[in-house]
């Protein structure tokens, strides 16, 4: 799929599975994080809405602005973190080159460097500035 020039109907219809839809303060800032820690490609950045891809995962980021009649943004914290009890896991994702590229990285939290897990992973926690925790893991 073409996901820099889709339209939102045809993008809309296309969408199967569970979705991820990030409600975030700046697409902008947002996408510029996960270019930069994960090496997504960002695709119709807009300071409301973007498409990201990190593998073969496709997410979307909406800003607080395009909630406005959504019952959702009722509920949000005006203190972050946004995300909280939320891992968003990349499973495709390097943990020890994700932190390398994030360490360092304005408004990023590390909460756990790259661990090797019991559960048979090796991850890494890394809180971006909304507060979600993006957890970047591969096989042990």
């Amino acid at each position: 799929m073409d996901y820099e020039n889709v339209s939102a109907e045809d993008f809309g219809k296309s969408l199967r599975g569970i979705g991820v839809n990030i409600l975030v303060r700046s697409v902008g800032r947002e996408a510029s994080f996960l270019a930069g820690a994960f090496q997504a490609e960002m695709f119709q950045v807009s300071k409301d809405f973007a498409i990201a891809k990190i593998g073969d995962q496709v997410l979307q980021l909406h800003s607080d602005a395009t909630y406005h009649s959504n019952p959702l943004l009722d509920l949000l914290q005006e203190n972050p973190p946004r995300g909280a009890g939320v891992e968003i896991r990349l499973y495709d994702v390097d943990p020890d080159d994700a932190y390398l590229r994030a360490h360092g990285m304005a408004d990023v939290t590390i909460l756990q460097e790259p661990t090797d897990k019991p559960h048979g992973l090796r991850e890494a926690y890394i809180l971006c500035e909304n507060g979600y925790a993006w957890v970047p893991s591969r096989p042990l």
